[in-house]
Parts: structure tokens; sequence; C-alpha cells
């Protein structure tokens, strides 16, 4: 899990010149693994980068949450596990990505790739569940301004145990709510302090994890006016900041 990118471009605040590693993040991804099925959910800007950081080498499943530039910027970089299988990736994702993958990437959109070392997307629309032997992923639609993002719930078979991803929304509708309860843990949208008009702020996204009621929730995609300290230690009982890296 990882958050919104720090530091910002010729920005000399508190955060962006911050020593603390946890207060400089790369846009959001997240790698999600059940019974050694390997799911991505987004391509940021800093995809490549976040995939040899953390040594993943495997791709089985990517669900795009949306076309924002932050969450599919990075998607060229998925040629390397096309390299891997010699086919396209498929990429699950809305209608509003569907034609954002288009516009983006024409040279990739195919069943192959044109060559050995390009990219090929395979697109197709999100249902509301995916079924694999390893278990299921749940989809739910979230509301982030003028357009509609995924809201994701991944169920491992063997454990049962159930992981929610609500990030880029507004708010946290009640059918995500439903989907969400019983999770050992969620990662909500808290992008900052004050008030925005397609993202939760730190409060609200508070509010919707005391909804929910996971053991441990996350927040993610924040902005520089985050600092990790300062806001770790205002948080409720149960509710983290994400950072680079950690795993679940």
């Amino acid at each position: 899990v990882t958050s919104q990118g720090l530091p910002m471009i010729g920005c000399e605040c508190a955060v962006c010149t911050s020593t603390d590693p946890n207060s400089h993040r790369t846009r959001t991804s997240i790698h999600v693994v059940m019974d050694g099925l390997h799911v991505q959910v987004d391509a940021s800007p800093e995809f490549r980068l976040q995939c040899v950081r953390e040594k993943i080498a495997q791709l089985d499943v990517f669900i795009l949450t949306h076309g924002h530039a932050d969450h599919i910027a990075g998607m060229d970089d998925l040629r390397r596990f096309c390299d891997h299988g010699a086919k396209a990736v498929t990429v699950y994702t809305t209608e509003e990505g569907r034609k954002r993958v288009s516009a983006m990437f024409p040279y990739a959109i195919g069943d192959r790739p044109a060559s050995k070392g390009y990219p090929a997307f395979k697109l197709v629309d999100m249902p509301r569940v995916l079924e694999f032997p390893q278990g299921r992923v749940y989809s739910t639609i979230l509301p982030h301004g003028p357009i509609k993002t995924l809201g994701l719930v991944f169920e491992e078979k063997s454990s049962g145990k159930k992981f929610a991803y609500y990030s880029d929304c507004k708010a946290v509708p009640p059918a995500a709510l439903a989907l969400a309860k019983g999770a050992a843990a969620v990662c909500l949208d808290g992008l900052r302090p004050d008030a925005h008009p397609t993202h939760m702020s730190i409060a609200e996204a508070c509010a919707a994890a005391a909804e929910i009621g996971c053991p441990v929730s996350y927040l993610t995609h924040m902005t520089h006016s985050v600092d990790h300290s300062t806001w770790s230690q205002q948080l409720p009982s149960g509710v983290q900041l994400a950072h680079h890296g950690p795993r679940l």
C-alpha cells in the first residue's frame, strides 16, 4: 500500500523538506496476493519503481479503479508482464477506464503484444464479482466527482479473510459499507485535513472507518499537507496512515 506523491515540484514546505521517509510517498498502487494469485490495482507513474522496490515479479490480474493520470500513467510498464506470458494483460475496469486506456495507449490494445517488449491490454468491464480458485474480488461503485471509481473487496479462499480498498472517493455509500463489513482491514481515501469536492478528508475517512468497523484502517492518497508523524498521533485508535511498502 502506498500513498500520494511527495515532495511536490518547487515546494519547500515542512513536509516536502522533511527527513521522515514516511512523509515521502509515491502515488497510489497496491498489490494483493491471495493464495498465490497476484492482483495489481492501478499503476501509478512510479509503478516500475514500486515493483522494483517491493520485488514484484508476478502479475496475474490487473484492475484499474478509474482513468485518472495518477492511477493509469504507469500502465506502459506492464509490458514486462506481457513479456512473461507473451500475451495481453487483461484489464478489468469501468467504461470510463476503458475509454481512457484506449486513448492513452492505442498501440497496446489487442490480444497480443505487437512485438516482444511491447505492452498489450485486453479491456474488460469489471463484474460485481471476479471468481478465481484462490478467492473472490468484489467490486462496488464509489463517487469521485464527475466519474465513478471502483471500490474493491478481496476475499481469500483458504483463510476466508477480507481486505477492502476504497481509494479516490468522496464518500462510502451504503452498499460499499455493507460489502466491507467483516474485513480484516480497509484502506480509505483520506486526502487532506480540509474538505475536497471529490475526495474524502481525513475526518470523513475516519468517520467511514468507524462505520465499517475493521480492526485496522489505513488512510491513503494523502497530499503534502499531511505530515506522517504529526497526523499519526492525532488519528483515532485503529486508524493509520499508509506509507511506502507496508505488508498487511
